[in-house]
């Protein structure tokens, strides 16, 4: 079984898959990333932690990320895992993600991303309550937006901050 986000990171690196953080050079938009624990603490560690990074870095820019603290493998639990997210325990879920909440919230940033269903769930919810709130995107999300690909129906998450932003030339109706 293998994650494709060391596949995302070698692509990027050999020039297979065409990401620029250039849209977010001036706009400065501030992203975070949340490190799930079936993927980086419980299967792959810290090496695809390090591809998730450089992966979001190449597609908002190095100085636009802010990293939680703790992160990688040591990063906490966003609650939602394991099956989590669909038991009737909200309030639980809830309480057992605030450590989750007040680690995004310390960051300051404007989006949280996340490779994971479970935790992209869990984190949309979080943010909801949050005192600072945050947007919560999929990393192929983000992605796309950075390869100037993201339709504008594919926008439901983004901010107005970047909702308008580096909309593809074609016009996605072509295809449907």
């Amino acid at each position: 079984m293998e994650s494709i986000i060391p596949y995302y990171a070698r692509w990027i690196r050999e020039g297979k898959l065409q990401v620029s953080s250039e849209w977010n050079k001036n706009l400065k938009v501030k992203f975070t990333v949340q490190d799930p624990c079936n993927l980086v603490r419980k299967t792959f560690g810290d090496a695809l932690a390090e591809d998730l990074r450089f992966t979001l870095k190449a597609c908002v820019g190095e100085e636009n990320f802010i990293d939680m603290n703790p992160s990688m493998s040591n990063n906490y639990c966003c609650g939602g895992g394991g099956g989590f997210l669909q038991n009737p325990y909200k309030e639980e879920r809830i309480q057992y993600g605030q450590k989750k909440l007040d680690q995004i919230v310390a960051t300051a940033a404007d989006y949280c991303i996340s490779p994971c269903h479970n935790c992209h769930s869990q984190i949309h919810e979080l943010a909801e309550m949050a005192p600072h709130h945050w947007h919560t995107l999929h990393l192929w999300t983000i992605i796309c937006l950075a390869a100037g690909v993201l339709c504008r129906n594919e926008r439901t998450y983004l901010g107005d901050d970047l909702r308008e932003v580096n909309i593809p030339e074609w016009d996605e109706t072509e295809f449907l």
